[in-house]
């Protein structure tokens, strides 16, 4: 990712919440990437500056967004369940679930893109697909995204006190080293 002038820098790891919602940030970046090249490209083969865009975005939902979800599934939601009522927390199974989800629809979207750059052409029927797919992981993701920004994270930054947040911290740290 380029650096764009008079942006908000990065959350350290002594903000993991704030890592998070960073993380939301570039996962809607990546997503609008993949939506905006099957839009402009249906009919015809993918530029360079395209396939380029597309291979990036893949990569980042290999590697940031599956450690994201290690983040929110290994150290975050664990917390939160030992600190909160089970009735507030019903949510965090489905944000599990949204997960397992997403995995799929990007094994699919990856599938029709790597098809694509792979033979330069994808048929109209697989481009419809593609298409689809799309859709449907963005608006998982725009509603998981809400879901966690506007209840989850907020509740974590009330309930978990400070030396919870820095041992969450230190755990996304290990996970990136």
């Amino acid at each position: 990712m380029g650096i764009q002038i008079g942006a908000k820098p990065d959350s350290g790891f002594d903000d993991p919440i704030g890592m998070l919602t960073d993380c939301h940030r570039r996962i809607e970046r990546f997503l609008h990437i993949l939506a905006i090249v099957i839009d402009r490209a249906r009919d015809r083969s993918l530029t360079t500056e395209e396939t380029e865009a597309v291979e990036a975005s893949l990569q980042y939902f290999h590697a940031g967004g599956q450690r994201h979800n290690a983040d929110e599934e290994e150290s975050l939601f664990p917390r939160l369940r030992a600190e909160c009522p089970s009735d507030e927390l019903e949510e965090l199974s489905g944000l599990e679930s949204d997960h397992q989800r997403a995995n799929e629809f990007h094994a699919i979207v990856e599938g029709f893109y790597r098809t694509w750059i792979d033979s330069g052409q994808l048929g109209n029927e697989d481009k419809e697909r593609l298409l689809l797919a799309s859709g449907q992981l963005s608006r998982l993701y725009r509603e998981h995204i809400q879901l966690e920004e506007e209840s989850v994270f907020p509740r974590a930054t009330r309930v978990l006190d400070r030396s919870v947040i820095a041992a969450i911290g230190e755990e996304f740290r290990a996970r990136r080293k």
